[in-house]
């Protein structure tokens, strides 16, 4: 999550982890290429609205039909990058769903952006924060997190999902042709897994990842 003072100073992190990096800048508006890249994305979403239709399929369906067509293989509960990632989802659930567990940690209050000390301040506590909800017991906020990834030459392409909380997302990084790759495959399976006539109505967070991913 990225969140903005009137001066473009943002700092990252947040609901969806520890933040971790801040960035300064000063100009008030955007370089007219950055407005037009915009202005091209935003009649794209428009675009790919209307042609949105409810044809959803279950997270396990999703599953089986990236591993028919994709060679999809899920990551062992035991590696790095699965216990990081569950980690953070742990800490966004909670932040989200149990915020009381959290006592006077629940809300941090944004630093000063151009005091070195707030800034350090801050990130101290959200590290504070994301330790003690590492130490609280699983069973607080239960999930079934499962970690998969396709692979094109050594690159990968993460899904993360959790039956529980009907969690379904992706990333990928690679040089350019395997990113045009991985995007196409991403489009893919967030077409498959598609979004309800309630999802549409509702404008949930499952039809913005389908709307972003193909907008994209």
């Amino acid at each position: 999550m990225e969140q903005k003072s009137k001066n473009g100073v943002s700092i990252i992190g947040g609901a969806d982890g520890p933040t971790s990096v801040f960035i300064a800048g000063h100009s008030k508006k955007h370089p007219l290429k950055l407005r037009i890249k915009n202005s091209i994305y935003r009649y794209k979403r428009k675009k790919v609205e209307k042609t949105i239709v409810a044809n959803p399929h279950s997270l396990s369906e999703t599953v089986r039909y990236a591993k028919e067509k994709y060679g999809l293989t899920e990551t062992a509960s035991v590696d790095r990058e699965y216990i990081e990632q569950i980690k953070c989802l742990k800490e966004s659930l909670i932040l989200q769903h149990e915020p009381e567990l959290l006592g006077e940690m629940k809300d941090i209050p944004l630093p000063d952006y151009f005091n070195e000390a707030s800034v350090k301040e801050y990130l101290s506590k959200i590290k504070t924060r994301s330790e003690m909800i590492a130490e609280m017991p699983d069973s607080v906020i239960p999930m079934d997190f499962h970690l998969y990834k396709i692979e094109i030459n050594d690159n990968f392409l993460t899904m993360e999902i959790d039956y529980t909380w009907n969690i379904f997302g992706m990333s990928y990084s690679g040089n350019k042709a395997v990113m045009k790759k991985f995007k196409k495959i991403a489009r893919d399976l967030y077409g498959y897994y598609g979004v309800t006539e309630e999802d549409i109505v509702n404008k949930t967070e499952r039809y913005s990842s389908l709307v972003t991913s193909l907008s994209s």
